[in-house]
């Protein structure tokens, strides 16, 4: 059986570590008895979350193509608006992952938990690829430190990831960066460590799903096929 916090997060409520920190302060019922972390249940039990019944939604999937400007929030923290606000959809959906309001392109949209888990958590090593553009020349050997891995400011360490240069010359270089992981702002502090700054950063690829020729500022559902195929990168 699945535990309770993964079948709050399939329903679309709240994603599955809001649903742990929910069941800690116990405003998590399973047939009217508070539910605890690591707790098996059935989408049959009686749930009750922050006293209300939990009650199953039709997940939707969306892709969109962020602009600049926006915050890849449920709720603005800094006065810009939010991406949620460029997503007409008869649920809520949620951001899968980070992209910073200074970056642009491809985000999920979705209302299945476990899916935004998944997508996030790089134990799961889903692709995410983003087209770099930095005003100058990178020497080698610093493209070779990124690919290695960097310590970032906090002093954690990148994992290994893959990069390709598109383009280079004295003034310009692009670069086609592959993550697994998805730290605050990752991309521009990695650069940052090796003494670079972006000019330009967007993330064009999420496992199986591309921006294509998506206009930036818009969106669209995604299909049967599109979905059943990342569910299957992601072990779902």
């Amino acid at each position: 059986m699945p535990r309770i916090q993964k079948i709050i997060a399939n329903s679309g409520y709240c994603s599955r570590r809001k649903a742990e920190e929910l069941i800690s302060a116990g405003k998590v019922l399973v047939n009217g008895k508070k539910a605890s972390i690591g707790q098996s249940a059935t989408e049959e039990d009686s749930i009750f979350v922050d006293g209300r019944p939990l009650r199953k939604q039709e997940k939707r999937y969306y892709i969109l193509n962020k602009p600049k400007g926006y915050e890849t929030t449920m709720k603005s923290t800094r006065g810009l608006p939010i991406v949620a606000s460029l997503v007409k959809s008869n649920v809520r959906v949620v951001p899968a992952g980070r992209l910073d309001s200074d970056s642009r392109g491809l985000l999920i949209m979705t209302n299945d938990g476990e899916l935004c888990h998944r997508i996030m958590h790089p134990r799961f090593t889903v692709d995410k690829v983003y087209e770099v553009t930095i005003n100058t020349a990178i020497p080698e050997e610093k493209i070779n430190v990124l690919r290695k891995g960097v310590v970032l400011d906090d002093k954690t360490k990148t994992r290994p990831c893959k990069v390709e240069v598109n383009l280079s010359a004295k003034t310009l270089t692009i670069l086609r960066m592959t993550l697994h992981e998805g730290k605050k702002r990752q991309i521009r502090r990695m650069l940052t460590a090796v003494g670079f700054g972006i000019s330009d950063l967007v993330r064009i690829q999420i496992g199986n799903l591309s921006l294509n020729n998506l206009k930036e500022g818009s969106f669209r559902e995604l299909t049967d096929l599109e979905v059943s195929r990342l569910k299957k990168i992601l072990g779902m």
